[in-house]
Order: C-alpha cells, then structure tokens, then sequence
C-alpha cells in the first residue's frame, strides 16, 4: 500500500476491527437493480392499512428513492383494518392505491418524478396508471398482475415501459396483522 492510499477498515457491531471483510458467497450473484428495488415495495407494502391486499410502491430516478408508498387510507381517517371496509362492486374504495400514495408523498415534498421508474408489487389499476402516465413517470416494473389489461396497450401507445419483475418462488413477505 502507497503512503496516504485509503485503506477500508471493516467493524463488528462493538467497532472492533475485524480481520476480513464479509463478502458475498461465489454462488449468491447480488441482485438486480430491478428485484432490489422490488423488493423494497415489498417491504413498503407491509405498512399497508387495508389487509384485503397489501401493496407498496417505489418511485426512482437514477438508482435514487424519490417516494414511497402503500395502500391506505385517506390521511386523517380511520384504517378499514380498524373499522372495517367501505366495498362498492367487490373492492374496497376507502384506500388510496399505492401508486397514488407515492405520486401524492412526492408532491407534498415537492419531489419531481417526472421520467421516473415506479416499482409497485401488482400493475396498476386503470386510475392509477393514468396517474402515474401523467405525472411523467415513464417505466412501471410490476410483481404481480392485478386485474387491468388495458394499461399495457395504452402504455405502448404512450411509450410507457411495462416490465415484470418476477420475484423468486416462495420468497413471501410475512405481514403481520395491522393491530
């Protein structure tokens, strides 16, 4: 080593130095950054109020989280966890999707997510893929597929990118109950 050449220094929990550094097992690839990001809105999804599905949502620009969001009620009210759903044609409508949660977070924080990616754990419904086309984001990564069929002809009409994210078999997110 060359005099004054940085050396990283790695620590235990109690910062004593350690004589290796940890690394990744030759046979552990580390993820893409497409599941990396996917796998945070899984995360986010466990913050999610109304347990008939629990979804989160990612917005990203350059590598770098811009907002996040999960299905929940309107801010202020109860959570139908708590008092129940408000059901209109078999789906609760007293929630606010994901998606919108993270255009609205970004807005209140005066975040611009205009030629972003949102990564959301299942496609997005008609109402929010209009929000997301216009609020500028230009590429939706998807986990599951839930219920619309007609985004992804209007997105590659728009030039929208429409990708799924397969997340690994049995690799489940365990949430707990909302108390």
């Amino acid at each position: 080593m060359m005099a004054g050449e940085f050396q990283p220094q790695h620590f235990t929990r109690s910062k004593k130095i350690m004589s290796e550094p940890l690394s990744i097992p030759e046979s552990q690839s580390r993820v893409s950054w497409d599941r990396y990001f996917m796998n945070i809105a899984r995360v986010v999804s466990s913050r999610a109020t109304c347990h008939r599905k629990f979804v989160g949502a990612v917005i990203v620009r350059d590598r770098t989280i811009l907002s996040t969001g999960y299905n929940g009620s309107i801010r202020g009210l109860e959570h139908c966890s708590d008092v129940g759903h408000m059901m209109e044609d078999g789906h609760c409508v007293a929630t606010i999707h994901a998606e919108m949660n993270a255009i609205i977070q970004a807005a209140r924080n005066g975040v611009q997510i205009e030629g972003s990616t949102i990564y959301v754990t299942a496609s997005p419904c008609w109402g929010c893929f209009k929000g997301l086309a216009n609020s500028g984001v230009i590429r939706i990564c998807y986990g599951e597929f839930y219920r619309e069929e007609r985004s992804f002809a209007v997105a590659k009409e728009l030039g929208i990118d429409m990708v799924h994210v397969e997340l690994p078999k049995g690799d489940s997110l365990t949430v707990p109950p909302v108390k």
